[in-house]
């Protein structure tokens, strides 16, 4: 089916969330996801289930500093 992530047009197979991230080798605490414009709670990532058409935004914590001593 297709969704769409981050913008991108995308065949993918999974039928839920948690099996997306995982064919995509994300940690779910990595990453916060939003699914059609709502915020997914990560206890309910491996429960939400995908759509046709779904649009999904991968939001990654990045680590580092401000450089400021």
């Amino acid at each position: 089916m297709f969704v769409k992530i981050n913008g991108k047009k995308e065949d993918i197979q999974e039928t839920t969330l948690g099996a997306l991230l995982k064919s995509k080798k994300i940690e779910p605490q990595m990453v916060s996801v939003e699914l059609n414009d709502q915020m997914i709670d990560r206890e309910n990532i491996n429960d939400t289930l995908l759509q046709k058409g779904d649009s999904l935004e991968f939001l990654f914590f990045m680590g580092g500093g401000s450089g400021l001593s």
